[in-house]
């Protein structure tokens, strides 16, 4: 059960905001999540962290490695491995310019003159960035934009280099190591740049290594692509630990929007179990947009484009690609998760909050490990105005809250901020202990004829748990049958969120609106919730 969030999310304009934030884990979060992802916290120049100036140290405005470390101390760190690219403010680049080792050979350069159309990108700007050297012009790959410049990993010094990285972040207490746009990592003329063989032989080659280490350790690969593309990072048993389970914000997103679980039911048969070992990161926002292109195929043209219309109603920013003809498609969404479900595409309504604990309610019960954003515990708003600071969509979902506003707030029970947070953490404590929720246990998709429910069954690695994951999606009342759910008439069955009993399973049981029920026969199975159980 991770959170996901940057060192400056929570702040008081005093102290360091990786201090601030330590306190507000501890006294927030502390026996609820246990695991913490705290976005790049390095020196950057661009990308909120992502266009890193130093591996090794801590972006002084944020702190200390201390600071990191007593996060480590108190929940499963998980660090950051901007892998593809480096600032070009980094030492390796200002090497590079100057025709200095060891950065001279560090860096992929291109042609202008050679065809590079088939190369997948996330952003519009151009792959090719002239730039003056010691020996004249140079063109330098840059993925994702020109002061992120794309490493040379046919280089087995940058590989070294990488791996002393690695060595740092354990030493300093990370458990959990994301390779972040790991995709793109290795180029070759002629093909798209996208999920070579190289790139995968670089994560098991990662994988190993961490292995020697310690064991204990989790890789997870960042590949926001098509399901089948992510899929492939899980190797043979060999590659990442976990992957992040991308097509799920946006379908999730739609079967609420529209009110039914069609394409979400769909999909979820569609997904093989993940390898035991190995694991499916869940989430539903984070600190980039909700990705579009794992939705690709998924989705009719009509929901697609009234998906992308509602979120723009919502408040939302629409991030765009350019595809290898030169037209555009969405690439992101960019919204608070919070305001993207304030209405359904009728319009907005009353339901917002249960809504939005449906969406988190799914998905903690879905095979593999939650992650939460810090902006969806906090039910936090969008942020508008810093998308008219920065000009940069993204920035809509990275408020920065004012400790003392923040606490505030949250003593307020009025509040959304303490209504979710609360409701939340209680949810979260009852996931917990249930054995049927482990990231490995069975999951089955259930198919009840009412199309305004989704419902899947759970049972521990040791079957002597079941849960009844079921969902009402809609604003309107529903019927559920527990006729339809095969509950073992033998077993005394009970929802763990309500605490409702079912002694009649003849009975229909009714759905408020956006009401989540987990159906079980056992309770207080505790389990064990560090990554060893897990590996």
């Amino acid at each position: 059960m991770l959170l996901i969030t940057y060192g400056d999310s929570v702040i008081d304009g005093q102290r360091p905001p990786l201090e601030v934030l330590a306190e507000f884990l501890e006294k927030y979060l502390e026996g609820t999540v246990t695991g913490v992802h705290i976005l790049p916290f390095f020196p950057y120049s661009s990308d909120d962290g992502f266009a890193v100036i130093d591996y090794l140290q801590v972006n002084p405005e944020l702190g200390n490695w201390e600071q990191v470390k007593r996060i480590a101390q108190h929940f499963n760190l998980m660090v950051d491995l901007v892998i593809n690219h480096v600032s070009s403010q980094h030492e390796w680049f200002q090497q590079f310019k100057a025709g200095e080792l060891p950065g001279r050979h560090y860096f992929v350069t291109g042609d202008p003159s050679e065809d590079l159309s088939e190369v997948v990108r996330p952003r519009s700007s151009p792959l090719l960035t002239p730039v003056e050297t010691a020996e004249g012009v140079r063109h330098v790959w840059t993925t994702f934009s020109a002061d992120q410049v794309d490493v040379d990993f046919k280089n087995p010094d940058v590989l070294i280099e990488y791996v002393k990285i690695i060595v740092a972040y354990v030493q300093a207490g990370a458990r959990y190591i994301r390779l972040d746009a790991v995709g793109f990592l290795w180029k070759k003329q002629g093909t798209n740049c996208m999920h070579l063989p190289e790139t995968h032989a670089m994560v098991r080659l990662f994988r190993e290594i961490l292995q020697m280490i310690d064991p204990g350790i989790a890789l997870i690969t960042e590949t926001n692509v098509p399901n089948r593309e992510n899929l492939s990072y899980f190797g043979n048993r060999n590659e990442a630990h976990m992957i992040y389970n991308f097509s799920l914000p946006p379908l999730l997103l739609n079967a609420l929007l529209q009110g039914r679980s069609d394409h979400l039911k769909t999909w979820m048969m569609s997904m093989p179990p993940a390898p035991i070992g190995c694991a499916y990161f869940n989430f539903t926002a984070s600190h980039d947009g909700i990705g579009m292109r794992p939705a690709e195929g998924l989705l009719t043209e009509d929901e697609y484009a009234q998906l992308i219309d509602t979120m723009r109603k919502h408040g939302g920013k629409i991030s765009m690609r350019t595809r290898p003809d030169g037209s555009q498609s969405p690439y992101e969404i960019n919204i608070s998760l919070f305001d993207a479900l304030k209405g359904t595409v009728k319009g907005e309504d009353q339901w917002q909050v249960e809504r939005f604990l449906c969406s988190q309610t799914i998905m903690m019960a879905l095979e593999g490990i939650p992650a939460f954003y810090i902006h969806s515990l906090l039910a936090t708003h969008n942020y508008a105005g810093g998308v008219e600071k920065t000009g940069h969509n993204r920035t809509i979902n990275r408020y920065k809250w004012d400790l003392n506003t923040l606490e505030v707030a949250l003593a307020d029970p009025a509040t959304p901020h303490a209504k979710v947070l609360k409701e939340l953490t209680r949810l979260i404590k009852i996931r917990r202990q249930q054995t049927a929720f482990h990231p490995n246990a069975t999951q089955y998709t259930l198919h009840p004829l009412n199309r305004a429910l989704f419902a899947f069954w759970r049972q521990s690695l040791t079957r002597d748990q079941s849960i009844f994951s079921v969902h009402n999606l809609s604003d309107e009342p529903q019927e559920l049958r527990f006729s339809d759910l095969n509950l073992v008439s033998t077993d005394d069955w009970f929802d763990l969120i309500s605490g409702d009993k079912f002694a009649d399973l003849d009975t229909v049981y009714i759905l408020k609106p956006y009401q989540s029920v987990w159906i079980t026969n056992k309770v207080n199975s505790a389990q064990d919730e560090t990554m060893p159980t897990l590996l």
